[in-house]
């Protein structure tokens, strides 16, 4: 299958430091691709450049057939991005902030159709600032989809969000895998990646140590003769929670 995305040999310095030294990798089309590694590894600075944010210093991106340092215009038509903290215009109904975002690339949707995929129906005519953590990140993610773009970018989307809210926005993700949309994401919740994510590449110092799908990169580890105490127990405190708690949203 081709690649809908192709990084090759992407670089980026600020003064002495290198964010990002020379990585390289593919994303195919209807992937979830997770990039992981700690702070100051260039993850946010990738999906910047990637994004048209940030200027390339050296090497290339292509994204459905587009240089995106040649013709940034053209991939922000197929592009959409969510950030880490969503900010929208207070004041504003969530029917009508739907309406805004979609104007804003020519586009006139009906916002109660995208309200409904994410489960804000009954909150079209609320306000954004009355809305729960959980729910706006759910609102973020679906006003970065009014035009229908083919790749789709989130920066640690659930931090800060509740088990609840955790899980459901997990469902919403692989639904969007599952309209054909590629999905490239950070995170620094393991369960997170090793769950969502059908490949990942593993980025420190700037570089990519590690790319390959996660069970891979377990087996791999366990192959170098890594063992660790082990105590298997059927549940754990977060399935208690959501046992407790109910798994519907409530509100998240």
């Amino acid at each position: 299958m081709k690649a809908m995305i192709e990084v090759k040999d992407l670089k980026k310095r600020y003064g002495d430091k290198q964010a990002v030294d020379g990585i390289s990798f593919t994303v195919k089309k209807g992937e979830i691709f997770g990039i992981l590694g700690p702070n100051g590894a260039g993850k946010t600075t990738t999906l910047e450049m990637m994004e048209t944010l940030r200027p390339i210093d050296d090497g290339q991106v292509i994204i459905d057939g587009i240089d995106v340092a040649q013709d940034p215009d053209k991939i922000k038509y197929i592009i959409g991005v969510q950030p880490q903290t969503p900010a929208f215009q207070d004041k504003t109904k969530l029917t009508e902030v739907v309406e805004m975002f979609a104007a804003a690339y020519g586009e006139r949707v009906d916002p109660m159709a995208f309200l409904r995929d994410v489960e804000l129906e009954e909150k079209a005519n609320n306000f954004v600032e009355d809305l729960s953590g959980g729910q706006k990140q759910r609102l973020s993610i679906t006003t970065a989809l009014v035009h229908g773009p083919k790749v789709f970018f989130l920066d640690e989307p659930t931090t800060g969000l509740d088990p609840q809210a955790r899980r459901h926005l997990w469902e919403l993700i692989k639904q969007v895998r599952d309209k054909g949309i590629s999905v490239i994401m950070t995170t620094h919740y393991m369960d997170e990646a090793e769950i969502l994510c059908d490949r990942i590449a593993v980025m420190d110092n700037g570089k990519i140590v590690a790319i390959d799908t996660p069970q891979n990169l377990i087996k791999q580890l366990l192959k170098r003769g890594f063992t660790k105490s082990q105590h298997v127990e059927q549940a754990n405190l977060e399935d208690v929670f959501i046992d407790l708690t109910g798994k519907g949203l409530k509100g998240e």
